[in-house]
């Protein structure tokens, strides 16, 4: 395998466990026709779209990319989520990177850059940056340079069982948390498993912490604690009583504490084969639930996360992010010349198209038609603040900290003032 190198750069372990036909461009330089541009260059591309439907439709413009420009080897290598981070790690450990390779940007992206892994891009995709939405592209802009590119863009929210819900006697989906508690313990009554979680994988169980602690502190707190690094903040403590709360009334999946995401046995199957009425999850749990187990149709719904009484948090803030690439600091121009590729408004199209991702190239929104995406797109629209993933806006060992501390909470074993003690303790130690 060939990948780009920076000499030996010692980094932590911590440092990067993180918890798709147009024109290249004939001002792109690996479309140039130049004899420097014909060299023979390989670009190793490492993304997470290891499954149908997004896998197949980037290797289809891989081999067209390919096919326009002979000198160019584009490897694919497509991991699944928790197996990409593990890779990654071992990698940069040796001061390596692929020359494309996943990042959801943020503080993990910025300490790539500052290990000099990641390379600063802003003047190779100048004549095309604005071509990007600014709400996607923010994550990736770090000290006024650009790291990384996205594809997607997206909320966390509730994905409910239509069904599920009514023959619980639920005739609307929660608008505040006391309502949320009382239809977990109607559908619990009902004989119905109200919420399904992957415990082992801990980064989906930091989403019902980071979305408290933003509807009870506010987004603004947030921003302080990181600034502060200090998150012994009452407000936080509030959250993590209030899912303790949710916690012990026991609303999970038997044996969600070793539950992975997308496995046959895990949260999105489990969701997708109605055996739970709700999962808190990005804009592409409906497409990994038809992957891992069924498609629930028309009987699938999504809502907001709900509001907290007496809360500072708006209720339209959203939570969540989207995938994106960085370029390897070493890469050949053919890498950046590829991405501006396969993010033409005629490949996002067909890339939207899928129903897995949702639109982050300007003129591109009227391609989204699958109704889930809409509901995400929509919701997203009414957004008045915007909050990056906590284990990805934050640096990797507090990102790391708050996924172990929250899975601690969850599962009984670390209370909520022990949760942001701990969180503080690693901020500080960064």
């Amino acid at each position: 395998m060939s990948l780009t190198r920076r000499g030996v750069v010692t980094l932590a372990a911590s440092v990067l466990l993180l918890a798709g036909c147009g024109s290249s461009g004939d001002d792109a330089p690996a479309a140039s026709g130049s004899a420097a541009a014909q060299e023979k260059v390989t670009v190793e591309w490492w993304h997470i779209q290891n499954i149908e439907p997004m896998q197949p439709v980037w290797d289809a413009m891989a081999k067209e990319y390919m096919a326009a420009h002979p000198n160019v080897t584009i490897n694919i290598t497509a991991l699944e989520n928790e197996a990409f981070k593990a890779k990654m790690t071992t990698v940069a450990q040796s001061g390596e990177s692929p020359d494309i390779y996943q990042t959801w940007g943020g503080g993990v992206l910025q300490q790539q850059a500052d290990a000099g892994i990641a390379k600063d891009i802003t003047a190779d995709i100048a004549s095309w940056a604005d071509t990007i939405t600014p709400a996607a592209a923010a994550a990736y802009k770090l000290g006024g340079k650009t790291y990384g590119v996205p594809y997607d863009i997206g909320m966390v929210g509730f994905w409910y069982n239509k069904a599920l819900f009514e023959k619980a006697g639920i005739t609307a989906p929660p608008a505040t948390w006391g309502e949320f508690i009382e239809d977990v313990k109607k559908l619990q009554a009902a004989g119905i498993t109200p919420l399904s979680l992957a415990g082992k994988a801990k980064w989906p169980g930091h989403y019902y912490w980071a979305y408290l602690a933003m509807r009870v502190a506010g987004l603004d707190a947030l921003k302080q604690a990181a600034a502060t690094k200090s998150f012994e903040n009452p407000d936080f403590v509030t959250a993590g009583q209030k899912l303790k709360e949710l916690a012990d009334l026991k609303p999970f999946q038997n044996g969600f504490l070793g539950a992975n995401y997308d496995t046959p046995d895990g949260q999105a199957a489990t969701m997708g084969n109605g055996k739970a009425a709700m999962e808190l999850m990005g804009q592409w749990a409906p497409t990994v639930q038809k992957d891992t187990s069924k498609d629930l149709g028309d009987d699938l719904g999504f809502f907001p996360f709900p509001m907290v009484e007496g809360g500072k948090g708006a209720a339209t803030d959203a939570f969540g992010g989207g995938g994106g690439f960085a370029v390897g600091a070493d890469a050949p121009p053919a890498a950046v010349d590829f991405l501006k590729f396969i993010l033409s408004p005629e490949n996002h199209r067909k890339e939207i198209g899928t129903g897995a991702i949702l639109p982050v190239i300007k003129g591109t929104e009227d391609a989204v038609s699958n109704p889930r995406g809409k509901m995400v797109a929509e919701t997203l629209a009414a957004a008045t603040d915007f909050q990056l993933y906590l284990d990805q806006a934050y640096p990797p060992a507090v990102g790391q900290q708050v996924n172990d501390s929250v899975a601690e909470l969850i599962a009984g074993t670390k209370s909520p003032e022990e949760v942001v003690k701990a969180i503080t303790e690693t901020a500080q130690s960064e």
